[in-house]
């Protein structure tokens, strides 16, 4: 499989879309709650991984009207 572009790494690092979520028991449409995820961070293997990089990429959301 051919690596994606320097600039889209993202892309590359979200192997299985979903996943987290349905480890974390969280539903469908709705946010997974800041707490949930912290916890989940701090557990090791594949769950901290998922939970660390989703923390990674909600800090790097825009925030509206700058």
């Amino acid at each position: 499989m051919a690596k994606p572009p320097k600039d889209n790494w993202i892309a590359g690092a979200i192997k299985k879309p979903g996943a987290l979520r349905k480890s974390l028991g969280a539903k469908p449409g709705k946010n997974i709650p800041a707490a949930k995820l912290a916890g989940a961070a701090s557990k090791g293997g594949l769950l901290g991984q998922r939970a660390r990089l989703a923390e990674t990429l909600g800090k790097m959301r825009k925030k509206k009207g700058l």
